[in-house]
């Protein structure tokens, strides 16, 4: 059969290239009605081998069309930047293909396998990276007992599975190498992981500071158990809205008393509270960074979080710098939970272990810091306890009630 994708080529792998499109644009619209679920099935497995085989043709294309300097003729900068001009492909795509396909070429363990159809790409990808990864000065012969023992262990296992498999493949391969590579491995990423260690923040001028950062895995691991356990403390479902949550709180509740000082004093955020708010009257505060909040956001700080309110009079003069304990102590915290033991607010019985600890007289209206003046919230509650549209009334019984103001 000849095909009009190849009729000006000689080579067999481009006629044979060439005949594959031809006969696909004579069934890719065929109906599927006639075929059962048995064939389906084998017709599916075996479109997943083919694939496997075009991509290590295309992979083992690349590299020749590389060798040959393909993008000579047209001026391109690299083979990877033809090719993503000549196929419309990004050029992240492009040089991900060139990267593996010069990986494969030395590697014909795993070139092969994939060649037969015993691969998936994303399987090859992760033995080439692992295979990549060991050290220069491991021996030739154990690089090739770690292709064929990949390559075996793909043939029961996935891609994620195999990335396991491949970080410790001199464990399985050479141990007595294995253990070592693996500690200096280790170590060096580690060292790596530090030098890359970054955090960048953009306030967006509406109330909200997006950010992003690198820390190691290690420190990333336990930032985010601390948030799972507390998102799952004081919400139903840990979602990325609730983690979200937990962050803010972690970073509120931290010890005033353990950070760092600068100028003999501690790194404490200051808020400002003009005197109309303990006035009853609205009026926007500002913490000592320049960022401004709401009344009631300053009011839930200075009661919650480890942060000295400054109130300010009329001529912004400072009448308060607050009082020697803000916060509750453990002890008071553990004792407010027998006496309690669940959220006060009528209708809640979100477990005292999941719970604020409230001042019944705000702490910047002058309520201490005691067992008869505190109160247990759940953190939805605590939030209205500090919301200027509702009203909070301390019930006989303990509970507390919240209306809304109309």
């Amino acid at each position: 059969m000849t095909s009009p994708h190849t009729t000006r080529y000689r080579h067999r792998v481009t006629r044979a290239v060439g005949d594959a499109r031809g006969v696909l644009d004579e069934v890719g619209q065929l109906p599927l009605w006639s075929m059962d679920a048995t064939e389906a099935g084998h017709a599916l497995t075996e479109v997943v081998h083919l694939e496997s085989q075009l991509a290590a043709l295309k992979l083992r294309l690349a590299h020749h069309a590389k060798q040959q300097k393909v993008e000579a003729a047209s001026g391109a900068t690299s083979t990877a930047a033809w090719l993503a001009a000549a196929t419309r492909a990004t050029r992240r795509e492009t040089a991900r293909t060139m990267r593996l396909a010069e990986q494969l070429d030395t590697m014909p363990v795993v070139a092969q396998a994939l060649g037969r159809g015993d691969l998936l790409l994303e399987q090859a990808e992760v033995i080439a990276r692992a295979i990549t990864k060991l050290p220069d000065d491991t021996d030739p012969q154990i690089r090739d007992q770690a292709q064929v023992e990949l390559v075996e262990l793909a043939q029961h296992h996935d891609a994620k599975d195999l990335t396991i498999f491949g970080n410790r493949i001199l464990d399985i391969v050479c141990p007595e190498v294995g253990e070592a590579a693996e500690a200096e491995a280790l170590a060096r990423e580690e060292r790596e992981a530090e030098k890359a260690c970054k955090l960048t923040m953009l306030d967006d001028g509406e109330g909200r500071t997006h950010g992003r950062f690198v820390i190691p895995t290690m420190h990333a691991e336990a930032l985010k158990k601390a948030l799972f356990a507390h998102a799952a403390l004081t919400h139903e479902k840990v979602t990325s809205q609730s983690l979200g949550q937990a962050f803010c709180d972690y970073i509120l509740k931290y010890p005033a008393d353990r950070l760092p000082q600068r100028g003999g004093v501690n790194a404490t955020v200051v808020v400002t509270i003009p005197l109309a708010v303990l006035e009853g009257r609205l009026a926007a505060c500002e913490l000592d960074t320049g960022t401004r909040i709401s009344p009631g956001a300053a009011r839930r700080l200075a009661c919650e979080a480890g942060l000295i309110p400054a109130v300010l009079d009329g001529q912004s003069q400072v009448l308060d710098l607050g009082r020697t304990r803000r916060l509750f102590t453990t002890p008071q915290r553990i004792a407010l939970g027998i006496q309690q033991k669940t959220c006060r607010s009528e209708g809640c019985d979100r477990p005292a272990s999941t719970c604020e600890a409230h001042h019944k007289t705000r702490w910047t209206d002058g309520g201490n810091t005691d067992l008869r003046d505190g109160v247990l919230l759940c953190p939805s509650h605590h939030q209205c306890a500090h919301d200027p549209t509702y009203t909070t009334t301390y019930l006989p019984t303990g509970k507390v009630q919240f209306h809304r103001r109309n």
